[in-house]
């Protein structure tokens, strides 16, 4: 999985630039430090790029002074297998799609939920995801969630009902996008076929939901590896639907692109979950572990990402504390009614998987 990256605020689009602006100060810093704001931090986070953003993780700094050591991945794979080959951190920050496996291969131990301050408000639908509790035992404090959802350009697509099925009317011949990842398709087609459970799906439901997926790619222009080529599309009305993220939205509203997202689309919505784990063998202090996650699940770093990144957070105290119009912009207005609507992704059966690649990849070449 490729995680999704960093979003433009809305509404105010000068918030971005800030926040880049910030950003590269703080890369700035940590080069003269020799890789971090402070390099004798007992503590490394392996993580996405953008992550390290210091309005994540305040309390953390006011307590020691300084942030933590970062490593980045791209790709979820790439840091399993870095794991994997014997590099050692003490925090990674993979997706519920991951952590199965990376439990499997004695990458991670269970988490101290007594330690988390904040776990009695994680949205309740949220601690028992598969992925962060396995076999009865939490191995994920869950963090940052966010949708792969249908957008569309609302002066060009007229809706009669709230349903994604308009992907496959052949009026929108050569109009509709969708991502080049086989997670997020076939969880839209599982989604089409009113499938609620895409990760073990039966022979009869694993046909019904390729169906699904080849009918939409009838009508698609271009599968998608790039947000800013969605983006970029989208604003110049190459394409006016597609499955995308959360981002996408928010940029092109910036834009003034008239866009809206179906979050509350009837057949649902596909939601990713990822956050923290603590990694096996971890060469620093399991206190400053804790301090720092309990850090970024403060309703306040949570606030943050939903105004500035345009993700769900899992402290559910932080929607109180959101303005109104970020909420409403992202269909988060209830968001427990959101989560409920939600098609969580998960480890999907191996088998399952492999099967899902090969027919996409037929998809793809047109058979």
């Amino acid at each position: 999985m490729i995680k999704r990256g960093l979003v433009n605020d809305l509404p105010t689009a000068g918030r971005a630039l800030v926040r880049s602006m910030v950003l590269i100060a703080a890369a700035a810093v940590a080069m003269v430090s020799g890789g971090s704001v402070f390099a004798a931090e007992p503590l490394t986070v392996f993580e996405w790029s953008g992550y390290e953003d210091p309005e994540f993780h305040k309390s953390y700094t006011e307590k020691y002074g300084g942030s933590p050591k970062y490593a980045f991945y791209v790709e979820e794979e790439e840091g399993f297998q870095k794991l994997r080959a014997g590099y050692r951190a003490d925090i990674a920050h993979p997706c519920t799609l991951s952590t199965k496996k990376w439990k499997d291969a004695g990458l991670i131990k269970p988490i101290d939920t007594s330690r988390i301050k904040a776990w009695d408000n994680v949205i309740p639908e949220l601690r028992k995801i598969d992925g962060v509790e396995i076999d009865g035992k939490v191995y994920m404090v869950p963090v940052d969630w966010g949708n792969t959802a249908v957008i569309y350009r609302t002066d060009q697509v007229k809706l009669d009902n709230k349903s994604i099925k308009f992907l496959t009317d052949p009026a929108y011949k050569g109009r509709i996008s969708i991502p080049d990842g086989v997670d997020d398709v076939y969880a839209m087609a599982a989604l089409l076929a009113g499938i609620k459970d895409h990760l073990n799906m039966t022979d009869a439901q694993f046909k019904a939901a390729t169906d699904a997926l080849r009918a939409v790619a009838k009508n698609v222009r271009f599968y998608w590896s790039d947000a800013t080529q969605l983006n970029q599309a989208l604003a110049a009305g190459e394409v006016v639907a597609a499955l995308a993220w959360n981002e996408s939205l928010l940029n092109l509203k910036g834009e003034g692109v008239p866009v809206e997202m179906m979050f509350d689309a009837k057949e649902g919505v596909s939601t990713w979950v990822c956050g923290f784990v603590l990694l096996n063998d971890a060469p620093g202090s399991e206190d400053h572990a804790y301090d720092y996650i309990n850090a970024f699940m403060e309703a306040q770093s949570g606030k943050y990402m939903i105004e500035a990144w345009g993700y769900g957070h899992a402290n559910g105290e932080a929607f109180s504390a959101a303005s109104k119009e970020s909420l409403e912009t992202l269909g988060f207005g209830d968001f427990r009614a959101f989560i409920k609507n939600s098609l969580f992704q998960g480890a999907i059966n191996p088998a399952l998987k492999e099967k899902m690649i090969a027919e996409f990849e037929k998809i793809k070449a047109g058979f």
